[in-house]
């Protein structure tokens, strides 16, 4: 079967799940590992070695937040020196002067910088972290300064989206080459807050035309990609460029992952790079061929002329929303399950906002897809 298989474009590499932001739409498992089951770094090294071997390309070094890790440039340093290009994508809070200069001595290529909001007030409440903004701010002037390329991640939900145009111009202002407009997806964390995160219709609409316009007016200045929350879809996007097709993701633990959000899988025995290699898992395990292709689908999905461009939707957004991940995504328009995710947005969208169940280790909220089933109106 590998020779019908490419070898993964990227790993996302997450070095941790400590962080000092508390975000309540971190995609991070809500069954957050702690420092000590982190892989140490040896072992990560053997695993970005292998990746290279596989095929891959690009390394994103995630969390968590990874500045955490003291052992971070030695691992952008292997990196490089196996041929992997390295992108950092990190909260900026912990990023200072020094610590840039030694990260880029070691090669690093590319730095991702998430914002809450553009107003302080707002960005530090929904961050969970007082004076995060200002030290994001001072974190974007350094990579600029340094002359590393810049991407800023603006992670929209009901909450901010009315001041999408003030963070666009925040993307130009801190010199970002490109900017995410990334709707808040509802895996993890975000799912259990999803009554306080999910934007209503019409703010979508807004939001929509605001990015049209400036797609055009900052043509050739700043890039803007545009992620739109799947509970609003037509048709379900190709998550991760279908399972086990593009992207493979290492948790903290070792566990090697088709998607960061797979561990909300029950009945899955995802591989450990403790037992496997990389290339071992990408091509032969049973966890990674589950869902890869066609032959696993169910009807409307496999007679559909869409089924090898949606690759079938998320399975992880299957299951959060019908308790079987080998059902049709709902963001369908035609799968069997679409009018309970149209009832759970309309609820949630029409709902007080309510507060935040904020990420934390050790103070998981009830397992995701057994909470929204027993909550559903």
């Amino acid at each position: 079967m590998s020779g019908d298989i490419a070898p993964p474009l990227a790993l996302l590499a997450e070095l941790t799940h400590r962080c000092p932001l508390r975000c309540p739409y971190c995609s991070n498992p809500l069954e957050l590992e702690r420092a000590s089951a982190e892989l140490d770094q040896a072992t990560w090294q053997r695993v970005l070695s292998e990746a290279a071997a596989l095929g891959t390309l690009q390394v994103h070094f995630s969390g968590g937040e990874p500045l955490v890790r003291r052992d971070l440039a030695a691992l952008v340093r292997h990196a490089g020196a196996v041929g992997l290009y390295s992108n950092l994508i990190t909260s900026g809070v912990l990023l200072d002067r020094a610590r840039l200069a030694e990260l880029v001595e070691a090669g690093l290529e590319h730095v991702q910088l998430s914002f809450q909001d553009s107003d302080a007030v707002s960005a530090d409440r929904i961050a969970g972290l007082a004076e995060a903004h200002v030290k994001k701010l001072a974190a974007a002037a350094l990579v600029r300064e340094a002359g590393l390329p810049l991407t800023v991640n603006a992670v929209m939900h009901r909450q901010n989206l009315e001041r999408l145009p003030e963070m666009i111009e925040l993307a130009l202002k801190l010199g970002a080459g490109r900017l995410e407009v990334a709707h808040v997806q509802y895996y993890g964390w975000a799912l259990a807050n999803r009554r306080a995160l999910l934007p209503t219709e019409a703010q979508l609409e807004r939001a929509t035309s605001v990015v049209a316009e400036a797609r055009v007016r900052l043509k050739g200045i700043l890039t803007i990609d545009y992620v739109v929350p799947d509970y609003y879809a037509r048709r379900p996007k190709a998550c991760m460029g279908g399972w086990g097709r593009q992207f493979l993701n290492v948790s903290p633990a070792g566990k090697v992952l088709p998607c960061h959000a797979a561990e909300s899988l029950p009945g899955f025995e995802f591989p450990s790079v403790h037992a496997a290699s990389l290339t071992e898992i990408w091509y032969r395990s049973e966890a990674f061929n589950r869902f890869r292709g066609t032959a696993w689908m169910p009807e409307p999905c496999h007679s559909c002329e869409r089924r090898e461009i949606d690759w079938g939707g998320c399975r992880c957004q299957a299951f959060a929303l019908t308790g079987d991940a080998a059902r049709t995504d709902p963001a369908c328009a035609l799968a069997p399950d679409r009018a309970l995710l149209d009832r759970l947005r309309e609820a949630d969208a029409a709902a007080p906002a309510g507060d935040f169940i904020y990420r934390q280790i050790g103070a998981a909220p009830a397992p995701a897809g057994r909470y929204f089933l027993a909550h559903s109106p």
